[in-house]
């Protein structure tokens, strides 16, 4: 018998098309080598297409789903993704509040077809409950401009947009800028906890199939601080991770498809 992985614990809600959600992140944390397991908080109909249909999970169900896990097996980080409303944004920050493992949160605010995924009243709560619960958070430029109401255009708006969400209460933040315009080719995020300024850039690949990239993202940060991994060295290996499985990834259906999450194995 061989001893256990580290543990990783997502907290989010389901695509039926396995390319977003909790299926990847539990690809992401396969790949990554650790053991993930899964709170899921919402239920969608989803394709390649979109999001043709949400169901939210009761507080009660989000709480016994985590408690589950985190009493028996235990937790070595976490992860959250999709909460949906403000109901589940502060049970599950009042969970991660009582678990003392570190925290990567994902603000979901809309898909990659820019369907809704959270209440818009449930936007101060991530503010004021969420995010100062979190070890890394790894907001995009959408998310940035739900949060904070600043539109990044440049690099020195990103550096803007990371001071504005630290003033939240995360440790870290990660500002995923895969959606600024393209500089010399490159897709630059930016992470930062105040003092330590560090820019993660990597070749923008000619590839529309990436759906499910931030929950990619965020997975491979946990499975990293899972590992033991301190922050930077979780988000560069995060970043090398996800801009391969990017670079992979394939057509599904008739729309956008997924990024490869095995794409080291693929090779």
């Amino acid at each position: 018998m061989s001893d256990a992985p580290p543990l990783c614990l997502t907290v989010a809600g389901s695509d039926s098309g396995g390319g977003a959600g909790i299926q990847a992140d539990l690809k992401t944390m396969l790949a990554l080598g650790v053991h993930g397991m899964s709170v899921v908080t919402a239920v969608t109909a989803q394709n390649s297409l979109g999001v043709h249909g949400v169901w939210e999970l009761p507080a009660e169900a989000v709480t016994a789903q985590y408690r589950a896990v985190a009493d028996d097996i235990g937790v070595q980080a976490v992860k959250t993704g999709m909460l949906a409303s403000a109901a589940l944004v502060e049970t599950v920050a009042e969970l991660l509040a009582g678990t003392g493992a570190p925290a990567v949160v994902d603000p979901v605010g809309v898909s990659k077809h820019g369907d809704a995924l959270l209440a818009a009243s449930a936007l101060d709560a991530v503010r004021r409950e969420l995010l100062p619960r979190a070890t890394v958070a790894t907001p995009n430029l959408n998310e940035v401009r739900q949060l904070t109401g600043l539109d990044v255009e440049s690099e020195d708006d990103m550096r803007r947009a990371a001071d504005a969400v630290l003033g939240y209460g995360p440790e870290w933040v990660l500002v995923k800028g895969g959606h600024l315009a393209a500089h010399g080719g490159e897709a630059a995020d930016l992470l930062t906890d105040g003092d330590t300024l560090l820019w993660l850039r990597a070749p923008r690949h000619d590839n529309r199939h990436t759906h499910g990239t931030g929950c990619t993202l965020a997975s491979a940060v946990a499975a990293g601080l899972a590992k033991g991994q301190d922050v930077p060295q979780a988000v560069m290996e995060a970043k090398e991770y996800v801009t391969g499985a990017i670079a992979a990834g394939f057509a599904l259906g008739g729309g956008i498809g997924p990024v490869d999450h095995a794409w080291q194995w693929n090779r």
